[in-house]
């Protein structure tokens, strides 16, 4: 048997403020947009040659969800973005007007530093160690 984690649910007050965010800035691929009701979307988003894991960008549509923006994890890293070149990336989204919180280090398992979406989820980008 193989599974795997098709998708994970990010809280959003916009989609299209989102999604500008994740694939300009981010550089991820927009893989679905499509309206299920007015006002309610399904909308993926990928980073580059991810083949299985996707975000699922879900606009809140209640206050105790509008709270939750931003804030999904109590103020912990919420996701991982694994790199095969962390100075690259890092350089280009920064250039990209990304927030980043720390300068790049070195851990015993990587290069990594932590930067803010656009709601202030924070995120590691990392590289392992080869």
């Amino acid at each position: 048997m193989k599974q795997c984690i098709s998708a994970v649910a990010l809280v959003i007050e916009d989609y299209d403020a989102a999604i500008a965010f994740y694939c300009d800035k981010l550089g991820f691929d927009l893989i679905e947009d499509n309206e299920l009701a007015p006002g309610k979307r399904w909308v993926l988003v990928a980073p580059p040659g991810s083949e299985e894991t996707r975000i699922l960008l879900a606009k809140a549509d209640n206050d105790e969800q509008l709270r939750r923006i931003g804030d999904q994890t109590g103020g912990r890293v919420l996701l991982f973005l694994r790199t095969d070149d962390f100075h690259r990336d890092y350089e280009r989204m920064c250039a990209k007007g990304v927030t980043f919180l720390e300068s790049p280090r070195e851990e015993d398992y990587g290069t990594v530093a932590v930067f803010t979406d656009l709601y202030g989820n924070k995120w590691d980008l990392i590289s392992p160690k080869v």
